[in-house]
């Protein structure tokens, strides 16, 4: 059992990883022959200003007394330039936004697995283009173009990653270091004549990045004075840059600046999801090549923003983020008909490469070329473009070049998806194959349902492997003959050898059909249905969070249709109390749009009340507790009492921009190490060990809370608590006390292996409750399946220097948290009805993967990129379930049945 286990990890782990080779390849061509206009550029230098995080109505709205926020900017606007929305994708974070607007494409989609940071794969920019680039600003966002650059023409100037500080005095002196460096280096290029004439040299970017802007928003949100006086300091220090270029170059006309931003920001102060106040950004350029403002009576947008901001009379001009928007352009109709040529050339030239690598590694009679873009097409257009520009039709030269451009884009996306619907399928018929394996495996070792049938085992006839071996050296002939790389091997001859596995156990199969065709067929499709129909909720709940309290609101019903009303009913208002109860929150706002300290508090209160409560049933207890028992609790209250401090103390210290306390830091940091520890000090006794993991667990989750999720571990362990004892009555014999059976259970104690039971159709229904129970931890307080759920302020207890994995790690520990005493609590159920725990993690392996196997298939490839990026993170998110499931049994394994002694004893752990 041990080797399936092993061998079911490796199987999902590949089932996980397809997923990035399916739909997260680099989708970048290289190889190409650069293009260049044949006509000189309007502007001899580019000054670009990135806000990172500001909102375009943040920039472009009046504020109450009916002045701008940057009144620069809106003078631009109105005398001097263009403006418009820029329209970003997802994911609105800082590196794909930059990669889309300084690169010209968006994010390749590989760095996803690799990371953020730095550059996961070789693409070219505007900055390696250059024949200079001077840059200013962030850490996180400077060296990713400078280290893809060639030579050393690409200079940064960053400050020390320690001042992004969300709970800083004041975050607008990251932009005000910007401005002072850029005006110490024209002081500096003035009496340096090296310097002075790489400045003067054409084919010269400046790149300002502002982050003061983005850690405003996250640490006080959009709408906070903070974050709307910062606009009011980047927009000073924007005319005075601009002014000191206009005296440095003399004012010759020949500098083009573009102020713009990354992405949006929430209500709530996060990013990284698909909302329009993430995806809408300004747009504001003036200066060389740039067109005047022109005024219009009317223009026709699906939005009311014009009269918003009170610019409906000033030309719109939208875009998407990463686009050549030429409509900005104010140059001759040559200049935009011969800019937009080399435009579709350059992308042409992809579609060619990509094509001709496509072409080399497949066999020729399997070869399907894009018909949309043909080569006698592609000459054809062409030609005609050149035709038309020596006739001076220019406009009908952009429209061609646009219907081709389109075309070439669709055959790039054609060619690098040639092989995902292959790969989906190989990827398919593994999940299947497995997913039966594993279903045949429980009926053959933990279930009587073809015991009776079964006489003697037979073995397979030698033809059924000598079957697969054939199959599987044609496969990996046709691969390699195609030359395809060594993963398409893995996902295409896993299948092979779970298949035969499958079909070695034909004798139960077999037994299977024999003993369905004596099952009552009306029984068998109740049955059916009603899993069915639970699958598909759990599903949807991925989608619409309701669906989890639909769910629970059945489960409170649940027992008043059994016996178990009859028998037990305290125990049955209570689970429908506390089932009702939990079922509030999925109804909920998502975690840190609404944050309230007050709540945390009243959760803290209520966990020392629980505490209270606890301590009196012990010390009532005959015999009473060990003293030692009664320490731990003392400690666990006090830990509770630390936690509600120092998340009072540090709201209100962040409030008044004194930062984080070093003292509340190092209490956070503390009560985060000893919650992992405490637990192992109390009894293994299941009511007491249960009670201690949740005592030792809550003042960390107290520490990460920002509101109402607070209360979303007790509510859960509660119902936890009343789930034990449910489940310990289905089992129940009359006259016998459930309330004694589980005050003498020892989470330590060993079981008798012939005590454990096979499997029925109830433990089915238990291993559903507990994927259900599950996914309520995940998605009860928010959409984690969406980025912009993840709110920073959760961890401003233990840090507010912006540190991308740390906060992540922590916040992935407040996730795991809810999981742990699900987790915890199906341990003792395991205990309680003498299951066996392989068996049961069987049926909630082949649950997990019906999911799975869902989401596969609702993986998207088109349509709006937020549908896309959700549907592949639920696929992620139930094979991370799956995958963390073992981790997470062995991890309440841990927590329920180790035991350390205090006050220097030996150290004795009882299994």
């Amino acid at each position: 059992m041990l080797l399936f286990f092993a061998l079911g990890l490796l199987v999902h782990f590949v089932f996980f990883t397809s997923i990035f080779d399916i739909y997260f390849t680099s989708p970048l061509v290289h190889g190409m022959t650069p293009q260049f206009t044949p006509l000189p550029p309007p502007a001899k230098r580019l000054v670009l200003f990135v806000a990172d995080g500001l909102r375009a109505d943040a920039l472009y709205e009046l504020d109450e007394d009916g002045n701008s926020r940057a009144p620069f900017i809106r003078n631009v606007i109105m005398h001097e330039g263009s403006w418009g929305v820029s329209h970003t994708r997802v994911p609105t974070e800082s590196r794909p936004g930059h990669v889309a607007l300084i690169a010209g494409f968006y994010e390749d989609v590989s760095a996803v697995a690799k990371g953020w940071k730095e550059n996961p794969v070789e693409f070219d920019s505007l900055f390696n283009e250059s024949k200079y680039t001077w840059s200013w600003g962030s850490p996180d966002i400077l060296p990713m173009f400078a280290k893809g650059a060639s030579g050393d023409h690409v200079y940064t100037y960053s400050y020390d990653a320690q001042k992004e500080d969300f709970g800083a005095h004041d975050a607008t002196k990251l932009d005000t270091w910007v401005f002072d460096k850029v005006k110490d280096f024209f002081d500096a290029a003035r009496n340096n004549q090296s310097l002075f004439s790489k400045v003067n040299e054409e084919k010269v970017v400046f790149f300002l990045h502002l982050l003061g802007i983005d850690t405003n928003g996250h640490a006080h949100r959009p709408s906070s004075r903070e974050y709307k006086d910062n606009i009011k300091n980047v927009d000073d220090g924007v005319k005075e840059i601009v002014s000191i270029f206009k005296h440095f170059y003399g004012d010759d006309g020949k500098t083009a600046y573009i102020f713009t931003s990354d992405h949006g920001m929430t209500d709530w102060g996060s990013h990284g999801a698909g909302h329009p106040s993430e995806t809408l950004t300004p747009l504001v350029t003036w200066g060389a090549g740039i067109k005047v403002p022109q005024k219009v009576s009317t223009q026709q947008f699906d939005d009311e923003f014009l009269k918003e901001w009170r610019l409906e009379n000033w030309k719109r001009r939208d875009v998407d983020q990463g686009t050549l928007p030429v409509d900005y352009l104010n140059n001759t109709g040559l200049f935009k008909a011969e800019s937009m040529l080399t435009n579709a050339v350059q992308i042409l030239e992809q579609f060619k490469v990509k094509m001709t690598q496509k072409k080399e590694v497949t066999l020729p009679f399997l070869f399907t070329p894009f018909k949309l873009l043909s080569d006698s097409q592609q000459l054809d257009i062409l030609r005609k473009a050149r035709s038309y520009i020596k006739q001076e039709k220019f406009d009908e030269v952009v429209s061609l070049c646009e219907e081709l451009i389109d075309l070439a884009l669709k055959g790039l996306s054609y060619y690098h998806t040639y092989d995902r619907f292959f790969l989906g399928i190989s990827v398919a018929v593994g999940f299947v194959g497995w997913m039966s394996y594993a279903s045949l495996l429980i009926l053959k070792s933990h279930s009587n349902l073809t015991r009776s049938a079964r006489k003697e085992v037979k073995k397979p006839h030698r033809l059924l492997p000598c079957s697969f071996v054939a199959i599987g050296v044609l496969v990996a002939c046709f691969l390699l003959i195609q030359a395809c790389p060594w993963t398409y091997y893995v996902y295409c001859l896993l299948p092979v050898p779970i298949w035969y596995a499958v079909l070695r156990e034909y004798q139960v199969i077999q037994d299977l059909v024999a003993s369905l065709l004596t099952f009552p067929l009306s029984h068998f499709v109740a049955c059916l249905l009603v899993f069915i129909l639970g699958i598909e909720v759990l599903v949807f709940s991925f989608f619409y969070r309701y669906m989890l309290t639909a769910g629970l609101i059945v489960f409170a019903g649940w027992p008043f249709l059994t016996q178990l009303w009859a028998r037990a009913k305290i125990t049955c208002l209570s689970w429908a109390f506390f089932s009702l109860l939990l079922a509030v929150f999925p109804l909920m706002p998502v975690v840190g749009r609404k944050p309230d300290i007050s709540l945390v508090m009243g959760a803290g209160l209520l966990v020392l009340l629980l505490s209270l409560a606890i301590v009196t049933t012990l010390t009532k207890r005959k015999p009473p507790v060990a003293k030692e028992e009664l320490l731990v609790l003392l400690l666990q209250m006090l830990s509770t009492m630390f936690s509600m401090y120092v998340v009072y103390n540090t709201h209100h210290s962040l409030l008044k921009k004194e930062g984080l306390p070093l003292m509340n830091q190092i209490v956070s940091w503390a009560t985060l190490a000893s919650s992992l520890v405490v637990p192992f000090l109390s009894s293994t006794a299941l009511f007491q060990r249960l009670s201690s993991i949740l005592l030792s667990l809550m003042p960390t989750y107290l520490l990460l809370s920002t509101g109402y999720e607070a209360l979303f571990p007790l509510v859960l362990s509660c119902l936890m608590f009343v789930w034990i004892h449910m489940e310990q009555e289905t089992l129940q014999q009359p006259g016998v006390s459930c309330k004694q059976k589980l005050g003498s259970i020892q989470f330590t104690c060993n079981t008798d292996i012939a005590q454990l039971r096979l499997l029925n159709l109830d433990d089915i229904r238990r291993a559903f409750f507990l994927v259900f129970f599950l996914v309520t931890a995940f998605f009860g307080t928010g959409n984690i399946a969406s980025i912009n759920s993840f709110d920073l302020a959760s961890v401003y207890c233990f840090l507010t220097v912006f540190s991308p994995f740390m906060m992540g790690a922590l916040m992935m520990w407040k996730i795991l948290i809810p999981f742990v005493l699900v987790m915890c609590a199906f341990e003792a159920v395991q205990i309680t009805t003498q299951l066996s725990s392989k068996g049961l993690f069987l049926v909630v392996l082949v649950i997990s993967d019906i999911m799975a196997l869902h989401f596969f298939f609702l993986v998207k490839d088109s349509g709006s990129w937020l549908d896309i990026g959700t549907s592949i993170s639920h696929y992620v998110i139930v094979m991370c379930i799956t995958i963390f499931l073992v981790f997470l049994n062995g991890l309440a394994q841990l927590l329920t049945t180790k035991k350390l002694q205090l006050y220097g004893k030996s150290k004795r752990h009882l299994l």
